[in-house]
Parts: C-alpha cells; sequence; structure tokens
C-alpha cells in the first residue's frame, strides 16, 4: 500500500501529482499509475499534459458532486477537464484535468463485486482518464465501450 501526501513535497517531471487529503489506505502504487497514463496516451493517440488524482472520502465527493453538478449522492469518480471545448482536440491536444476519486466507495465497489481492490482502484482511475480523452458513459452504448476500453487497458497493464 501506498501512502500519497496531502500535497506533493517537491515538483516532479511527471505529469501526475496525486493527493490523499482522504488519508485512505491506497491500493495503488505510483509507477502503476504512470504506466496506466502512458498506455491510454498510446493507445488513444493523446497528450496528458497534468492529472491531478485527488482520493477524497464520501463528504468529500459528495460536496463536489453538489458544488459542480448540483447531485446529493456518493459517486466512485468526478472527473474535469480544464481544456477548452471549442479548441477539442483530442489527438491534438494536450488534456488537462483534475480525477477526484472516492476510495472508500471504490472500495466497497470492490467488494460488492468481489474483484480485486486494486484492479477496481486502476480500473477507476482509466474510467477518469478515457473521460479526460473524451468518452462519455450517458448510454449503454457508450458505458460498454468504456467497459470494454477499461478491461484492455487493465490487461495491458498486467503484461
Amino acid at each position: 500500500m501506498t501512502t500519497f501526501p496531502d500535497f506533493p513535497g517537491e515538483l516532479n517531471e511527471s505529469v501526475l501529482s496525486v493527493y490523499n487529503p482522504s488519508n485512505f489506505d491506497l491500493p495503488v502504487e505510483l509507477h502503476d499509475l504512470e504506466s496506466i497514463i502512458g498506455l491510454i496516451q498510446s493507445g488513444e493517440n493523446i497528450t496528458f499534459e497534468l492529472v491531478e488524482l485527488v482520493y477524497v472520502d464520501e463528504e468529500g465527493i459528495i460536496e463536489i458532486n453538489k458544488k459542480y453538478l448540483e447531485r446529493d449522492y456518493v459517486t466512485d469518480i468526478i472527473s474535469f477537464n480544464y481544456n477548452d471545448e471549442q479548441d477539442s482536440s483530442p489527438s491534438k491536444e494536450e488534456i488537462e484535468g483534475t480525477l477526484y476519486c472516492c476510495a472508500p466507495r471504490i472500495a466497497e465497489q470492490s467488494s460488492e463485486m468481489a474483484s480485486n481492490i486494486q484492479q477496481e482502484f486502476y480500473r477507476i482511475f482509466i474510467h477518469g482518464l478515457l473521460h479526460l480523452a473524451g468518452y462519455n458513459d450517458t448510454s449503454k452504448d457508450e458505458k460498454n465501450i468504456m467497459t470494454q476500453l477499461e478491461n484492455h487497458y487493465l490487461e495491458q497493464l498486467k503484461d
């Protein structure tokens, strides 16, 4: 298990910054998260310039959900893409965004589905990156496409 600081201690060259104000014991490894970014950049022909990954608790995700999406419930992830939609051309732009993940909810989902907790954390991270890359999951077909891509990138991570 990796313990991430609330704020980075020093600047680094990575496009990924991980924050854990939830203090949840995260079952992820930084090198795996960075590998996932590389897999998606290559597979989707995009470039991430900055990805902030913030692990919050239930209260934190509800607060974000209410404030920005006018929803009052716990969810596993909320993605914010900071690129200008009018200039959107995912194959060329350098994508910047923040992924707010509810660590306790992801762990609960893993338990409910009897899945590996680390794989569930990685699946949700991949899901958020796919949202930043321009994928949506508002329809059944879109959800199926995203699930297939999540499975694809999880398999690539294992290799």
